[in-house]
């Protein structure tokens, strides 16, 4: 299994990370990767890239939520450190109208630059979208094109709404609210192609039940999964081996090409 969203890089997991490797890899897990979120947490991400190689892999971005009036530094310092590394993908990036609604301009603005910045440099975006599907929407069709690809990160929409992202080229990336008691996407979930799905955790964020409210880690994948597995009347292994290579096809094309050759 491949969790694809997960923010092991953060203080929450700082006295306890080779514990919580160790339990993923004891999960199934065999690779995470780190979405960023601004310039503060770059150095925490590389370092677990060197500490724990072949199981990290890093991604550069700026989340919608530290857009703000001063968001230009931010945006340099994306710009710069993407041809420093070989990051796998441009992200957390997109508009976040839940948190804050009062720079939406800039939030689009940024938005479009990254988007800019990963068809520039062929690489795949990962979308915060909280209330804020429409906006994201309209600016994805304008940038519609065989290269732009990626994932819509904790998908809580509609089938109409994950219809539309799979039209766009995209996958669609499930967490811990697909066990919630509430978590309407189960109703609809198996009318999905489980090819367009990957899995992710977003810890230390969104627990799955029955750890909801604790801290998440990358460990509770399996649990996700075997939601997933529920749903579409399929083997846990079955499960895993299909988004595992959806996954793949996401983030590594150089994999790709040489399962072609």
């Amino acid at each position: 299994m491949i969790d694809t969203h997960t923010h092991l890089y953060l203080e929450h997991f700082s006295e306890d990370i080779t514990g919580v490797v160790n339990r993923a890899l004891d999960a199934g897990v065999e690779r995470c990767y780190l979405p960023s979120i601004n310039s503060k947490y770059n150095s925490n991400m590389l370092e677990l890239e060197k500490k724990f190689p072949g199981f990290f892999y890093s991604m550069i971005g700026l989340h919608p939520c530290y857009v703000n009036d001063d968001y230009d530094s931010e945006l340099e310092f994306v710009k710069n450190k993407i041809i420093e590394h070989d990051y796998k993908a441009v992200g957390e990036i997109g508009i976040d109208l839940f948190h804050e609604k009062k720079f939406l301009n800039q939030q689009i603005f940024v938005f479009e630059e990254q988007i800019k910045l990963a068809l520039e440099n062929d690489l795949p975006i990962v979308i915060h979208s909280r209330e804020s599907f429409n906006e994201i929407y309209e600016i994805l069709k304008k940038f519609k094109s065989q290269k732009l690809r990626g994932i819509f990160h904790c998908f809580t929409g509609d089938l109409e709404q994950a219809k539309k992202i799979i039209d766009l080229n995209f996958y669609i990336g499930i967490g811990g609210v697909i066990t919630f008691k509430n978590g309407k996407i189960s109703d609809f979930l198996n009318s999905i192609p489980i090819e367009k799905l990957v899995l992710e955790t977003d810890s230390p964020y969104l627990a799955p039940s029955p750890y909801r409210g604790k801290r998440n880690e990358s460990s509770y994948l399996k649990i996700i999964a075997e939601k997933i597995a529920d749903l579409y009347n399929l083997e846990l292994s079955e499960v895993s081996k299909i988004t595992h290579k959806n996954s793949i096809d996401i983030f590594d094309l150089s994999a790709i090409i040489l399962i072609l050759i």
